[in-house]
Formats: C-alpha cells, sequence, structure tokens
C-alpha cells in the first residue's frame, strides 16, 4: 500500500500561483508513476499531469501544458505540481495518484484526499 496525501492547496486571485506537494508514505515511492488529476464540482475527473517513476518524463493535458509543471524527489517521496498563470476554469479539488502511469485514472492504484484549489476572477 501506497499513502498519498495532498497539500498546498488555497484561495488564489487569476492569474496567480500555487504549489502543490504531495507525501508518500508505505511502498517504495520510487517504483510507481505519479500523477495530479482534478475534479471540479459537476463535472468527470480529469487528468492533469504524469511523471514515470524516474522523473525522467513528463506529459500533461493541452489545458494546462505551459502553465503547470509536474516535479518528483524520490529521495524525499513527495511529487509536486507547481501552477501558474492560474485561471478560474481551474478550480477543482487536486487529487494526487499513483501507479503504472499515463493519462487515464485507470492507470493509477492509489489515491490521495484531494485539496481545494480556488481561482478566483
Amino acid at each position: 500500500q501506497v499513502q498519498l496525501v495532498e497539500s498546498g492547496g488555497g484561495l488564489v486571485q487569476a492569474g496567480g500561483s500555487l504549489s502543490l506537494s504531495c507525501a508518500a508514505s508505505g511502498r517504495t515511492f520510487s517504483n510507481y508513476a505519479m500523477g495530479w488529476f482534478r475534479q471540479a464540482p459537476g463535472k468527470e475527473r480529469e487528468f492533469v499531469a504524469g511523471i514515470t517513476w524516474t522523473g525522467e518524463f513528463t506529459y500533461y493535458s493541452d489545458t494546462v501544458k505551459g502553465r503547470f509543471t509536474i516535479s518528483r524527489d524520490n529521495a524525499k517521496n513527495t511529487v509536486f505540481l507547481q501552477m501558474n498563470s492560474l485561471k478560474p476554469e481551474d478550480t477543482a479539488v487536486y487529487y494526487c495518484a499513483g501507479g503504472r502511469g499515463r493519462y487515464s485514472g485507470d492507470g493509477y492504484t492509489y489515491w490521495g484526499q484531494g485539496t481545494q484549489v480556488t481561482v478566483s476572477r
């Protein structure tokens, strides 16, 4: 089992930045690809960003590409999501996930409890 705990969410004005963290404990963190997903009220969960277990490769949804950056520190068992140029439509609960990776939630076995990000106009 891997336990994931997100932090860093909050309220920010449009155009601002937030940095999310996801701390992992349990089984070896570095064995897993990691991803960030989000879910806005009344909408389905959507993929945001992913990173391979080595951190060598990253991939993003088109809606956040160029604004968000995913990274990881395997020594600290932590994955990060730096969010810049935030827009009101980025408002959602953000979830950290670990597993085989890629773009679908089906590729992830472990999930955090989520952290709220709210972007005001």
